[in-house]
């Protein structure tokens, strides 16, 4: 998958095939797009393309409230990872400004769609809506489609069994702890990115070690405080792994991680953390003799876990 910054660096692409849209958690409804983007890049032997935003609308449009109450279900990192696995050929992330955020519906069309990037097809997902104010939406795309030159298609709402699946509905499953849930919506596990690093105090944990993972993204979203199940990749090798989620220390959130059974080292990689169940709630680590059963329990119901 190849990364642009802005939209120069993408001419030249190969009858392209797009769509816009944050995609946070590139979940079942994301990739629904990505495969008919797929088929249809196939169909025009073209080249499928998304463009994102960075840093969030929001964080521009509303910095008062964004740093605090904004939650995103991936950090940028994340989200690419996510996209290069569903298979997309290219993603163009513009710096979204304020001067950027006046651009109509109809000038991102006639200036970027197709003046630049030369679309031959673009597809919008359900009640997507885009350009100054919102006013942009698939009626729009349809009724410009002779006019400049490509074509129009709508992606219908996605359902998992009976549910519509939407970003919000996701943060709601995560935020209150219902993993499983959540990875059902998403269609692939809810992961933390980050670089290991040995914690300055070791918790309470029944002479198991552990390496924690910095949350360096203030908009990460992170489950409730508890004790999970998940897998952890690092350097191309995957471990069982038990994850403590601890919004209660002073310095910020914290993710500790243990692998059981397991002497690997992880200090100073870079690791993916794919959650899977939630084991138990809130673990206060500075309780030392509840802490340590706690977690002692807890790994051993994840050893006895097949994955």
């Amino acid at each position: 998958m190849r990364i642009f910054r802005n939209f120069e660096e993408a001419t030249g692409l190969r009858n392209p095939v797009v769509t816009t849209g944050s995609f946070d958690g590139v979940h079942v409804g994301h990739k629904t797009i990505l495969k008919r983007l797929s088929m249809l890049a196939d169909k025009y032997n073209g080249e499928s393309v998304l463009i994102t935003f960075h840093p969030h609308p929001r964080k521009v449009l509303y910095p008062e409230t964004a740093g605090r109450d904004l939650k995103l279900i991936n950090s940028q990192e994340e989200k690419i990872l996510l996209l290069e696995k569903a298979g997309l050929d290219n993603v163009i992330i513009i710096e979204f400004t304020k001067e950027f955020a006046k651009t109509t519906s109809e000038q991102f069309v006639r200036d970027y769609l197709t003046g630049i990037l030369k679309a031959r097809v673009v597809v919008a997902g359900f009640n997507h809506h885009f350009g100054f104010n919102k006013e942009g939406d698939y009626r729009q795309l349809w009724t410009m489609r002779e006019q400049y030159g490509f074509e129009a298609e709508e992606i219908p709402e996605q359902e998992v069994e009976h549910e519509t699946v939407s970003s919000t509905r996701i943060r709601k499953a995560i935020s209150e702890g219902y993993i499983q849930r959540a990875n059902a919506y998403l269609d692939h596990y809810y992961i933390v990115m980050g670089t290991a690093e040995k914690p300055g105090e070791m918790p309470a944990g029944a002479g198991m070690s552990f390496f924690s993972i910095p949350v360096t993204d203030e908009n990460k979203l992170l489950p409730s405080d508890g004790i999970y199940a998940a897998s952890v990749e690092c350097m191309k090798l995957t471990h069982k792994s038990l994850v403590i989620i601890n919004t209660f220390n002073h310095s910020g959130p914290e993710i500790l991680v243990n692998l059981p059974g397991s002497d690997f080292d992880m200090s100073g990689k870079k690791a993916v953390i794919q959650f899977r169940k939630k084991i138990t709630g809130p673990v206060f680590l500075s309780d030392t003799t509840n802490s340590s059963s706690r977690i002692a329990s807890a790994a051993a119901e994840i050893s006895e876990l097949i994955y």
